[in-house]
């Protein structure tokens, strides 16, 4: 295989996880704040984030930027990589001719569920450094940085515990690609038709892709992190059995709308970050071209 081919293979791969790492530098203290409403914050987004800095330090906000770093670098790699490798070659099975809806939903389907198998382990290791600030002092994990976290919880649970709440991660991952990465083609092709092209094409196409991937992800994005941070009742058993028994519960609890609790900060985390995305690899994608590499 010649270095060529070997480039034109793994290129999908480096472009999808270094626009992910730019998006997530952007995006980080809004992420913070998501998680912090999600498991039990009281008052605005921004009531929050003031919170946060007054009390335990602006950097804060980016506490777990590392894992968050090692998230994109894993999963946002492998399911932009597999969404492109799988979308070109399903093109190339439709005689180059553009994809109809529910193919481009399948493939992100694909891409979303096999790339957060691999992101797993650092979603977990970010969302436990996120929520660490939440417990009482004497709860705390203290984790330093992602690569201490992994390390904690491979000796604590074994590797198993690397992929506690991997079920909801991988359905909320396919929920989230599906809603991002097959309307952000579909929108492209639909601005394309209507004489939109350059800037307002990428920018109107990526609005579009955040939208539809928060309303898809956002309920079982809630479910993962439930099951994510939990720890032992002071009987020693678990809040939750699993995905479907949270379900459940917070169902019982709070009704469905409680699964769309910290929406407006949710939205305004995964939308930006989505666009910010898919902004970075298509700028990426058109600098290569015009350099032939």
């Amino acid at each position: 295989m010649s270095d060529n081919s070997v480039w034109k293979i793994v290129k999908p791969f480096i472009n999808g996880g270094a626009s992910g790492m730019v998006a997530t530098c952007c995006i980080q203290p809004i992420d913070i704040v998501k998680v912090r409403i999600q498991l039990g914050a009281n008052g605005s987004p921004l009531g929050i984030a003031s919170g946060i800095v007054k009390n335990e330090g602006f950097f804060t906000l980016y506490k777990g930027l590392s894992a968050g770093l090692l998230r994109q670098a894993t999963y946002t790699t492998a399911r932009l990589g597999i969404f492109k490798t799988i979308t070109e070659e399903a093109k190339r099975m439709n005689e180059g001719k553009p994809l109809p809806l529910w193919q481009k939903a399948a493939c992100g389907l694909t891409a979303g569920g096999l790339g957060s198998l691999v992101g797993s382990p650092a979603d977990l290791a970010l969302i436990r450094m996120q929520a660490d600030g939440t417990l009482p002092v004497d709860q705390r994990r203290n984790y330093r940085n992602a690569f201490h976290s992994l390390s904690s919880i491979v000796k604590e649970d074994g590797i198993g515990g690397l992929f506690v709440g991997a079920g909801p991660t991988v359905v909320r991952a396919m929920a989230l690609n599906m809603g991002m990465l097959a309307s952000n083609d579909q929108a492209k092709e639909m601005l394309d038709a209507a004489g939109v092209t350059g800037a307002p094409k990428i920018f109107g196409a990526s609005a579009i892709a955040g939208f539809f991937a928060s309303a898809f992800s956002l309920p079982l994005d809630f479910i993962k992190t439930q099951i994510q941070k939990m720890k032992p009742l002071p009987d020693g058993t678990m809040p939750y059995k699993g995905a479907f028994d949270c379900a459940a519960k917070t169902m019982a609890e709070g009704g469905p709308l409680a699964f769309y609790k910290g929406f407006p900060t949710y939205y305004v985390r995964i939308a930006p970050h989505s666009m910010i995305t898919l902004v970075v690899l298509n700028y990426i994608q058109e600098f290569q071209d015009s350099k032939g590499f």
